[in-house]
C-alpha cells in the first residue's frame, strides 16, 4: 500500500506542469518552424466571431460562410431570403474556419455555402494543407450537423493586372489547383460542388474587371452575377 505524503503530491503536480508547458513550447516551436502562415486569431476576426456567437440560433438558417469575400455580400437581400445569414471574416483562412466551426453548426443550419483558401493560397499555405483543412471542415458539419446540405464553391479567379496586393499576384495556377482538390472532396463526401470559378475568370484565367473592385473583391455586378449563376445552376435557398 502507498502512502502520498504532501511533498510528494506537490512533486507530482510540479512534474505535470513541467511536462505541460514542455509540449506548448514543442508546439509553439513546431508553428514557428512552418515556412508560412496559419495564424487567424487577429482583432477583425476575433471582434466578429464574438459577435456571431452572441446571435440567437434560428430554425432554417442557411449559412453563408468564408472570408472577406463572403463578409461583403449582402446575402439575405440579394436572396430576398431572411433566413441567409453571414458568417464571413474578412481575412480569414481555413485555420480560422475550421476553430469557428462549432458556432456555424449550432444552429443545425438547413444548409452551408463554404468558400474559403484563397487567403490561404496568399500566405504561401501548400494547397494539399488547404484542402486537407477544408475536408475536416466538411467532416465537422457532418458530424455536428447530419442533416445539413453542404455546398463547397470553388474560390474565386483574381486579377493580376488590377490588384494591387503584389503578395496576392501570380497565384492562378494555384488558384486552379486547389478548385481541383475541392472538386474532388465534394465528390469524395456526396456533396455539391458550385463552379463559380469558370463563371467569373475571363480567356486567361483573370477575374473578369466588371465583376471586381480592386482584383479580388467583387463590385456590386460581381455579386449580382453570383446570385444569377445560383438562379441557372438552380440553387433553392
Amino acid at each position: 500500500m502507498k502512502i502520498y505524503t504532501r511533498n510528494s503530491n506537490n512533486l507530482y503536480r510540479t512534474f505535470t506542469l513541467f511536462l505541460f508547458l514542455l509540449f506548448s513550447f514543442e508546439n509553439l516551436w513546431a508553428q514557428e518552424k512552418l515556412p508560412y502562415d496559419t495564424t487567424y486569431t487577429f482583432s477583425h476576426y476575433q471582434e466578429l466571431r464574438a459577435h456571431y456567437e452572441s446571435l440567437p440560433d434560428k430554425k432554417g438558417e442557411i449559412v453563408f460562410l468564408g472570408n472577406s469575400i463572403t463578409e461583403r455580400g449582402d446575402w439575405s437581400k440579394l436572396f430576398n431570403n431572411k433566413r441567409i445569414i453571414n458568417r464571413g471574416i474578412g481575412g480569414d483562412v481555413c485555420f480560422g474556419v475550421l476553430n469557428r466551426i462549432d458556432e456555424v453548426v449550432s444552429s443545425h443550419p438547413k444548409s452551408v455555402f463554404l468558400m474559403i483558401g484563397i487567403n490561404d493560397i496568399g500566405r504561401g499555405v501548400p494547397v494539399g494543407i488547404i484542402a486537407g483543412k477544408i475536408q475536416k471542415i466538411v467532416e465537422k458539419i457532418k458530424t455536428k450537423s447530419p442533416k445539413t446540405i453542404i455546398y463547397l464553391q470553388s474560390i474565386l479567379p483574381v486579377n493580376d493586372t488590377i490588384m494591387p496586393y503584389d503578395y496576392m499576384k501570380n497565384k492562378s495556377d494555384k488558384i486552379v489547383l486547389l478548385n481541383k482538390q475541392v472538386k474532388s472532396i465534394a465528390a469524395s463526401e456526396n456533396i455539391r460542388f458550385l463552379d463559380l470559378y469558370s463563371h467569373f475568370a475571363d480567356g486567361k484565367g483573370q477575374l473578369i474587371p466588371q465583376y471586381t473592385t480592386d482584383g479580388i473583391h467583387l463590385s456590386a455586378a460581381g455579386y449580382l452575377f453570383w446570385v444569377k449563376i445560383f438562379k441557372e445552376e438552380r440553387i433553392r435557398l
